[in-house]
């Protein structure tokens, strides 16, 4: 008998998708602290104290304020925690996301 023989292609162009990205948005009030705002942004985003602080301008000046680019995940998540932490501490501060 005789030996088949086959060919396997291969895909040499993998395509991976970036995932989507979402922006962080702090919202005024008239009731939630600037110091709180900028502690929220330097322990939950890790923003140093002159970026927290322009944030934080942001917001009060002009009613909102990017805190950040992250991944859905990533957005949902720091979304969740400032707010957890705002509720704890008596503010209504209100943070929302939004696709780039």
């Amino acid at each position: 008998m005789g030996q088949e023989q086959f060919s396997v292609k291969e895909r040499t162009g993998v395509r991976t998708k970036e995932p989507k990205e979402y922006k962080v948005i702090f919202h005024n009030d008239d009731f939630t602290t600037m110091e709180f705002v900028i502690e929220v942004l330097r322990t939950v985003f890790y923003k140093d104290f002159t970026a927290a602080y322009a944030i934080m301008l942001d917001v009060h000046k002009k009613g909102k304020g990017v805190v950040g680019t992250y991944t859905y995940d990533m957005a949902t998540t720091k979304r969740d925690r400032a707010t957890e932490l705002a509720r704890e501490e008596g503010f209504p501060l209100k943070v929302t996301i939004q696709e780039v």
